[in-house]
């Protein structure tokens, strides 16, 4: 396991290296070609992450300058804590940086920061198809039993 890279969170200046990581977390879900999200979607998710009075964040792993990975994630209120929680909204790695410890890195950091924002928990979801993933997640958290209902408005 190589742990030469740092996670850190993202500044306006890596919006170029970024994009590639978002654009092909988008692609493995299936939003791309037809399907992919509009730029100017893009363009204001990225604005979120710098907007100091958004409750949006990201952070990036790199190494020697290149990003190999990110998350992003948001706090919101709940009806069953009086502490926020945070939701973990995007996690990808480039492929040729799997099996590096990065993922597992990029969790631990959304949890170190939700601690430190006093959120209640930390959660998120994944497509059943992503087995490879749940493999990693197994071992970091556990299983809620939900199943995600939605209806586009």
């Amino acid at each position: 396991m190589t742990t030469g890279y740092v996670i850190r969170a993202v500044d306006a200046r890596d919006f170029s290296a970024w994009k590639p990581l978002w654009d092909g977390y988008n692609a493995f879900y299936g939003r791309s070609g037809e399907t992919a999200l509009a730029e100017d979607i893009t363009r204001e998710t990225w604005s979120r992450f710098l907007a100091a009075d958004e409750p949006m964040h990201a952070v990036v792993a790199e190494c020697d300058g290149q990003l190999l990975g990110l998350a992003h994630y948001l706090f919101h209120r709940s009806t069953i804590n009086r502490a926020n929680s945070c939701y973990l909204q995007d996690l990808f790695t480039v492929p040729a940086s799997r099996g590096m410890g990065i993922g597992r890195a990029l969790i631990e950091a959304v949890y170190s920061r939700a601690r430190d924002a006093g959120a209640a928990r930390v959660y998120w979801q994944t497509h059943e198809t992503n087995t490879t993933a749940m493999q990693l997640y197994d071992q970091l958290a556990e299983k809620s039993g939900f199943i995600v209902y939605r209806k586009p408005l």
